[in-house]
C-alpha cells in the first residue's frame, strides 16, 4: 500500500459518509482507497457539480463528506462549491492532489493553500509517509470539531511513498458542548422573563436543536421563526411562523415586527433574515446566541451576546426560568403560512403564475420530500410555497450567493436522504449552467423532480435595473423538457396548471428516471423578496 491508498483507507475508518468527485491520475489511487475502504464514491461530470453534492450530502446526512480532487485544474473548477461549504462552516474534507515540492515549472501548479484560506476553508497537508495517518485525523478532527470545511493537499511525490505499517485512528467526536456563563443565562432569562412578545429566529446553528428550542419557547411565551437554511426546523409546531427576513409572509413579518424580544439562536441576523433591520421593531431588544464571540453583533447592534450553543443555552435558560417559576401564555396566532395570502394570477398566453405553479406542485409532490433551491430571481417560491418535513427536508446552498449550484445540491442531498422524494427548484439560467450533472442524475436512477422556473433570462437582472439595455440577460426560449428527455430524463413543459398533471402521472409511475418540468412562468415585475432586497 501506498500512502495515497493509505489516506483514502484512512479517512474510510475515520467514518465519512460519501465522496464525490471527478478522478484524474492526481486523485486516482486516493479515491481508490477510499473506495476499497467501503466508501461510496459517485463520480460527477463536472468538480464543481461535485462540490455542490459533497456540501449538500454533508449538510443533510449529518455526516462529514468527502470531495476528491486532481492538482491545479480540479481544485479550481470545484473552487464556487468549496466556497459556498467553507461559508456555510460545511464539515467535508477537500481531497486534493498536489504537485510535488519539486516541481516548480509544473503547468499544474498553484498556491493550493492560498486558495483554500482565501475562500474560507482550512488548508491542510499530508506531509510524508510517516505522518499520513495522523495528518489525515487532524484534517478529519478539524473538520468534525470546528464544522470546517478542510483542504487536505496530498503532494503527488508524497503519494507514492510506501505505507507506513497502518495503525488503529482515533474515534473523533462530534463538537464538545458550550455552556454559556451563569451570568448570561440570568440576563438572557430577565429579559425572556420582562418580555410580553418574544420571538425566536433559529439559524444554522439551531438545526439540531428543535426540542429545547421548542420547550423554551413554551415556557416563556415565544414564537418561533427561522433562517431560510433551518427552514423545516419548527414544522407542525402551532407557533411556528415560518421564515423570517426576504420570505416571510405578510403575517409573519407583522408578528416579527411587533416582537418586543427577538432572539438569534446560532443565527447571523443578517441582511436577508432581518430585512436589513426593516423587520425589526424600534423598540425590540435584539439577543444573539452563538458558539463564536467573533459572531455576536457582526451584523446588527445587539442588547445582549451570549456564547453557548443552542442546545446548552436553550436548556440552561429554560432551568432558569423554571427555578423563577415564570410561565408565560402564547396567544392565537394568524395562519403565516404563505398558501392562504391573496394574489391576482398572471397565469396566462401560456405562461403560467409561479405562486400557482408553486402551490400546485406543493400539493400533488409527496410530503415527504427534500426540497433544493437554486440561486435567482425565482428562489422564494419553492422556499416559500412548498413545505417540508422537517429541518432536513431542505437544501438551501446560498451563503455565496451563486447561480448553477442546484443540480449538484439535489443530487447530494438525494443521496443522503433517499427515503425521501428529492426535489429541485432551479431558474433556466442555473440549469443550463449545471446541466451536466443531469446525466449524473440519470445514472444513478435518481427519482428527482427539477422544477424549472423558465422565463428566458437572468431575472434578477431584468428587474434590478428596470429600464435599462436587456440585451446581456435575456436569452431565446429552450425547450429544456426535450433536453432533459434528451439526457435520458422524463420531461413535461408545464404552461398551465392542467399541464401538472403530467407531474402527478410520472409521481404514479416507477420513478426510474428523473422528471424535467420546464415551466414557462409568467412575468412576476421582479419577485417580492428581490424587490425588498434591491429596496436598501
Amino acid at each position: 500500500m501506498n500512502v495515497a491508498e493509505l489516506v483514502g483507507h484512512t479517512l474510510a475508518e475515520l467514518g465519512v459518509g460519501a465522496a464525490f468527485g471527478v478522478v484524474g491520475s492526481g486523485n486516482f489511487v486516493a479515491t481508490n482507497g477510499l473506495r476499497e475502504g467501503g466508501v461510496r464514491f459517485v463520480a460527477a461530470r463536472h468538480e464543481g457539480g461535485a462540490a455542490s453534492m459533497a456540501d449538500a450530502y454533508a449538510r443533510m446526512s449529518g455526516r462529514v463528506s468527502v470531495l476528491s480532487l486532481h492538482q491545479g485544474v480540479g481544485l479550481t473548477n470545484a473552487l464556487t462549491g468549496i466556497t459556498e461549504a467553507a461559508k456555510s462552516r460545511t464539515p467535508m474534507i477537500v481531497l486534493t492532489a498536489d504537485t510535488a515540492a519539486s516541481a516548480v515549472l509544473s503547468n499544474f501548479r498553484i498556491d493550493q493553500d492560498a486558495l483554500a484560506t482565501a475562500v474560507g476553508a482550512v488548508p491542510e497537508r499530508v506531509h510524508g509517509a510517516p505522518t499520513a495517518i495522523a495528518d489525515t485525523v487532524r484534517a478529519y478532527r478539524t473538520a468534525v470539531r470546528q464544522r470546517r470545511t478542510v483542504l487536505l493537499n496530498l503532494p503527488l511525490d508524497v503519494q507514492a511513498h510506501e505505507a507506513p505499517e497502518a495503525v488503529p485512528v482515533p474515534e473523533i467526536p462530534g463538537p464538545a458542548p458550550i455552556r454559556p456563563d451563569r451570568q448570561a443565562v440570568a440576563k438572557l432569562a430577565d429579559l425572556l422573563a420582562g418580555a410580553r412578545r418574544p420571538v425566536f429566529i433559529a439559524g444554522r446553528g439551531a438545526r439540531e436543536s428543535s426540542a429545547p428550542l421548542r420547550e423554551l419557547a413554551e415556557v416563556s411565551g415565544a414564537l418561533l421563526a427561522t433562517s431560510a437554511v433551518a427552514h423545516g426546523l419548527f414544522e407542525g409546531d402551532p407557533f411556528s411562523i415560518g421564515i423570517s427576513g426576504g420570505f416571510s409572509s405578510p403575517a409573519a413579518a407583522d408578528l416579527i415586527g411587533n416582537a418586543d424580544l427577538v432572539i438569534g439562536w446560532g443565527c447571523a441576523l443578517n441582511m436577508w433574515t432581518t430585512r436589513h433591520g426593516t423587520l425589526l421593531g424600534p423598540d425590540a431588544r435584539l439577543v444573539q446566541v452563538d458558539v463564536e464571540q467573533a459572531a455576536l453583533g457582526a451584523h446588527r447592534p445587539i442588547d445582549l451576546g451570549v456564547v453557548g450553543d443552542v442546545t446548552s443555552t436553550a436548556a440552561d435558560v429554560h432551568a432558569e426560568l423554571g427555578t423563577r417559576g415564570h410561565g408565560a401564555k402564547r396567544p392565537r396566532i394568524p395562519t403565516t403560512s404563505w398558501s392562504v395570502v391573496p394574489y391576482d394570477d398572471l397565469s396566462g398566453n401560456g405562461r403560467i403564475d409561479p405562486r400557482t405553479l408553486s402551490r400546485r406542485l406543493d400539493e400533488i409532490l409527496p410530503e415527504e420530500r427534500v426540497v433544493s433551491i437554486d440561486s435567482g430571481n425565482f428562489m422564494g417560491y419553492p422556499s416559500a410555497y412548498l413545505s417540508v418535513p422537517d429541518e432536513n427536508g431542505f437544501c438551501f446552498t446560498q451563503a455565496f450567493q451563486c447561480v448553477g449550484l442546484g443540480l449538484g445540491t439535489a443530487i447530494g442531498a438525494a443521496l443522503a436522504r433517499p427515503d425521501r422524494l428529492p426535489v429541485l427548484g432551479v431558474g433556466d439560467g442555473g440549469f443550463h449552467m449545471a446541466i451536466s450533472e443531469l446525466e449524473t442524475a440519470v445514472r444513478l436512477r435518481i427519482p428527482l423532480v427539477v422544477v424549472v422556473y423558465n422565463d428566458a433570462a437572468y431575472g434578477a437582472e431584468i428587474h434590478h435595473f428596470g429600464a435599462a439595455d436587456m440585451t446581456t440577460v435575456r436569452f431565446p426560449d429552450t425547450d429544456i423538457a426535450a433536453i432533459g428527455r434528451g439526457f435520458g430524463c422524463d420531461g413535461v413543459t408545464v404552461r398551465s396548471v392542467e399541464d401538472l398533471a403530467a407531474v402527478t402521472e410520472w409521481l404514479g409511475g416507477p420513478r426510474d428516471a428523473p422528471l424535467v418540468v420546464d415551466a414557462k412562468i409568467a412575468d412576476d415585475g421582479g419577485s417580492w423578496w428581490l424587490a425588498e432586497a434591491f429596496r436598501h
